[in-house]
């Protein structure tokens, strides 16, 4: 070995690479993230078949005991037949009505409405929700088939209401103000069977071309489903909830992959 090679530094090793550790907090989060998919997936599914065999076996419990027992599908069958008690009702409902439209049933549908108009605590629970099925059934009424927008709870806030009748005669000498007024139903989100009822001038509600329908999918999903929304629009909101699920947890949001070019 010459003397010019002992003067030359030792040579360098470089270190072992230590091999990456598990990302398991973005497996863990990738996972959840599809949890929360599926769950928005199959959620309204499995709630619209539960609450569709809720409806069908209450039927067939309120009918089942009035069909007699010979004309009862589980006399025959090893197993009960779930819906034949709502098929019963609504051919029972078919024959009153048009029992009810010729001049013998209307007759007896007076009589019993003058039978229960002597009744005064059944009268008022007996009107109230017959207006309210004529109302609510009836092909030429407009209530709640309309939608508007109404300055609540604060100013600068608007809110979506069904609009509805104009006030009795009686209401709307008490009303203050020269103004006409109409009665207004404001949902309330999730669930739009509760809300509020109040009186609004005509000038305050500004009416949006929305169907009913409509208006309740955006009350039940607080804003998520918008009207008129197209498929790309709902996948880009269920990424939207991924990506904020990914966020909670810390890792990185979602990003789409460039386009490969050939």
């Amino acid at each position: 070995m010459s003397a010019r090679d002992d003067n030359l530094p030792p040579p360098t090793i470089p270190p072992a690479e230590t091999p990456p550790e598990p990302h398991h907090g973005g497996i863990m989060a990738r996972i959840r993230n599809y949890f929360l998919t599926g769950l928005v997936v199959a959620g309204p599914i499995a709630i619209t078949f539960y609450l569709t065999w809720w409806f069908v076996t209450w039927v067939d419990g309120l009918v089942r005991p009035f069909v007699p027992i010979a004309y009862r599908p589980e006399t025959y069958l090893p197993f009960g037949l779930p819906g034949s008690g709502l098929i019963v009702a609504v051919i029972a409902l078919t024959l009153l009505g048009f029992l009810t439209a010729n001049l013998i049933g209307r007759t007896l549908v007076d009589l019993g409405e003058k039978i229960l108009g002597r009744i005064p605590a059944v009268r008022a629970i007996y009107r109230g929700l017959k207006q309210v099925f004529e109302t609510l059934f009836s092909g030429n009424g407009s209530s709640f088939r309309r939608v508007g927008l109404v300055e609540f709870p604060s100013p600068g806030m608007w809110s979506i209401v069904l609009i509805s009748q104009q006030p009795s005669p009686e209401v709307a000498r008490r009303l203050p103000g020269e103004e006409e007024h109409i009665s207004v139903f404001l949902p309330c989100a999730p669930n739009p069977t509760t809300g509020f009822f109040f009186y609004v001038p005509k000038s305050k509600i500004i009416e949006v071309e929305m169907s009913a329908e409509d208006a309740a999918t955006l009350i039940m999903s607080a804003g998520v489903v918008q009207p008129g929304s197209d498929s790309q629009k709902k996948i880009a909101a269920l990424a939207g909830m991924a990506n904020a699920a990914r966020g909670a947890t810390g890792t990185p949001p979602l990003q789409p992959a460039p386009a490969k070019v050939e």
